[in-house]
């Protein structure tokens, strides 16, 4: 198991100590192996034209944003990154979205948020991985900021059998050990739940929707 950050702001420094560097090479790299994040915003059952809220937590550059922004185009939308590199990157992109879009350089759960808490959907993608201890609490959170009848849209890295994989991703601050679907199944009434092959089985992402149930 990766090592775990003793607490929420140590986890935070690291990952703005991470990024300060990979800002810079984000979307030139992260294209071969980020797979899924493409498909992502086409399994929500959702009409292009609805009025409706996405959270994104872990926004990075703004790749998903940007795909979510263009496709549902009534939605508005709020982009979360601890990394003030990587919301500097965002903004850029969503420049064309800007009357849409709010960028929030914070850690999630860190502090109440713009407007009402409550959304349509909230989004992580390849971030829960990277959240150690706290990724649990983070699942939690969503779950309160998800409206009754809302969606859990996830895609990240899901295992790898190859020891030395694992060292490599634990060495990029990921964990890789099939965590996060159980909890995300359990949590959420399940639309949508695919493990896939990366590069001949070096290891598996997945891809996770779901519901917030009404009760």
């Amino acid at each position: 198991m990766i090592p775990a950050f003793q607490d929420i702001t140590s986890q935070n420094h690291a990952m703005k100590r991470y990024y300060k560097f990979q800002s810079k090479i984000y979307d030139k790299t992260r294209w071969a192996f980020l797979f899924g994040r493409t498909n992502l915003v086409h399994q929500l059952p959702i009409a292009r034209d609805a009025a409706i809220r996405i959270l994104e937590v872990g926004c990075g550059t703004g790749y998903n944003l940007h795909n979510f922004a263009s496709y549902f185009v009534n939605a508005q939308l709020v982009g979360m990154d601890v990394s003030e590199d990587m919301i500097a990157l965002s903004q850029k992109k969503m420049e064309p979205y800007s009357n849409r879009v709010d960028l929030l350089p914070q850690a999630y759960g860190e502090r109440p948020l713009l407007r009402e808490e409550s959304f349509d959907v909230v989004v992580f993608s390849y971030a829960l991985t990277m959240i150690n201890p706290q990724w649990e609490n983070l699942i939690e959170q969503a779950y309160k900021d998800i409206k009754p009848g809302g969606i859990i849209a996830v895609v990240d890295f899901h295992n790898s059998g190859n020891p030395l994989f694992k060292m490599h991703m634990k060495n990029n601050h990921v964990r890789m050990d099939g965590h996060l679907l159980p909890v995300l199944e359990n949590k959420f009434s399940t639309l949508s739940s695919d493990v896939q092959r990366a590069y001949w089985g070096l290891w598996e992402y997945f891809s996770f929707v779901g519901i917030k149930p009404y009760r």
